[in-house]
């Protein structure tokens, strides 16, 4: 089995991890949930996160062919068409997107114009589909729970896991958005733990619980053992208990407004109206 060399970077007001993936023998590459910041106060964009993977990319003189997004960010805008614009590569997500914006759509009011069909996206993947990054044999595994379309990403011995699970100490991701089901995710998660337990798994986010130094990366065997929500003494129904009470009391993610207007669509920015601006609409007592 060939592994692949992987790059973290962290984007620290979002606390997503994003990564390249690179196959040494092709020099093919893939970017895994890149983000490009937003002020909420100015409505400016940021693109350095993603800067610093194209910069990345240049550096190694990789060439990028999958942009791939583990579900549609509730708590940061996608990188991917800007990355796709500078650098190529195809954007990728699960097929349960289509789900995902038959919610949103309404609740933006996004029109006739907006297609809950996925074309936003170059592929959207099923469970157990395969595909490449030059020689490395990648494999999707969906693991709904969190939302509808999260997919985790299996290439070689690591696997991305997206926002299922995080570190041992910090657990695992609510519950409560549209789409989202605790029951479900435990299976999800359950699906992971029976990799072998050396499999090295690779989270989006890093929150520094305790104020410990940032971690990416654990085995399946630590999240088996010291997983403080899904370790091997709880069951589905004593997890679900604690999704549901804990839950309750999270705030939603600071850039859920924009975030999920942007990511639904891929990462494109709304369309320009007839003043060249283009905006993103908060809805009033909705969400």
């Amino acid at each position: 089995m060939t592994n692949p060399r992987i790059q973290h970077f962290y984007d620290e007001p979002s606390g997503t991890l994003s990564y390249v993936i690179a196959d040494e023998q092709s020099g093919h590459a893939a970017v895994v949930d890149p983000v490009v910041g937003y002020s909420m106060v100015s409505g400016r964009l940021d693109t350095a996160p993603s800067d610093v993977i194209i910069e990345y990319v240049h550096k190694e003189k990789l060439g990028l062919e999958w942009i791939l997004e583990t579900h549609a960010h509730a708590d940061h805008l996608s990188g991917a068409q800007y990355i796709k614009s500078k650098i190529g590569g195809s954007v990728a997500i699960g097929e349960g997107i289509r789900d995902v914006q038959a919610h949103f759509g309404p609740v933006f009011n996004l029109g006739d114009d907006f297609a809950s069909d996925g074309h936003q996206f170059d592929r959207l993947f099923s469970d157990g589909d395969t595909f490449h990054i030059g020689e490395l044999a990648c494999e999707v595994i969906a693991t709904p729970g969190h939302t509808n379309d999260s997919v985790s990403y299996r290439i070689g011995s690591a696997v991305f896991v997206g926002d299922s699970m995080f570190m041992p100490d910090f657990g695992t991701a609510r519950c409560d958005f549209p789409g989202g089901d605790a029951e479900l995710l435990f299976d999800s998660i359950q699906r992971i733990l029976s990799l072998p337990g050396d499999t090295r798994l690779f989270m989006c986010h890093d929150y520094m619980p305790g104020g410990r130094e940032l971690r990416w990366e654990c085995t399946v065997d630590e999240q088996r053992t010291s997983n403080i929500h899904v370790n091997e003494d709880v069951d589905k129904t004593g997890f679900a208990a604690m999704r549901l009470e804990r839950d309750a009391t999270l705030n939603l993610p600071a850039l859920i407004v924009p975030s999920i207007q942007v990511n639904i669509r891929g990462g494109h920015l709304p369309d320009a109206e007839e003043n060249g601006i283009a905006y993103l609409k908060t809805p009033i007592d909705t969400l």
